[in-house]
């Protein structure tokens, strides 16, 4: 099992004890370090910072009781931010209506990235209007990334 699913596994068994919710965990090169980052919220999309320590202890005394990341790194808990990622099916239906950033795997329509308003998803397609009167539908596996965004 790779670092970020045995880390995803244990915060979400962490947060059934809480009013908050994984959002992502990622374990990413930034210059010269290693970051083991791990973003919650709550129902309401907002984060105590006492909340964030205390998930952090708890974690990093999980982390080194395991002991199964070889090299050094930083350990950080934090809000997923104004530039929320969407990651799974729910995003995009919470944040229907919201503006968006999505970049897919291969172009669509000559195209990898999209900006506008989600308008939601749909059996399989999440549904992106461009400008006024001009919609894409995209498949959802095709979806590389996407995040809210705050540019429009």
């Amino acid at each position: 099992m790779s670092i970020v699913k045995r880390v995803e596994k244990k915060v979400e068994n962490l947060l059934t004890e809480g009013d908050y919710d994984l959002v992502a965990v990622e374990y990413v090169k930034e210059g010269s370090e290693r970051v083991l980052r791990v973003l919650i919220e709550n129902k309401e999309g907002e984060l105590d910072l006492d909340d964030c320590a205390r998930l952090s202890h708890r974690l990093s005394d999980w982390l080194d009781e395991e002991d199964f990341i070889s090299e050094s790194y930083i350990l950080e808990i934090s809000s997923p931010g104004v530039e929320r990622p969407l990651r799974g099916r729910d995003d995009f239906q919470r944040f229907s209506g919201e503006s968006v950033y999505i970049k897919t795997y291969a172009p669509i329509r000559g195209e990898k990235e999209f900006t506008g308003k989600l308008l939601g998803l749909e059996k399989d397609l999440v549904r992106l209007e461009l400008a006024e009167d001009e919609v894409v539908e995209l498949p959802f596996k095709s979806i590389a990334a996407a995040r809210l965004n705050l540019d429009i």
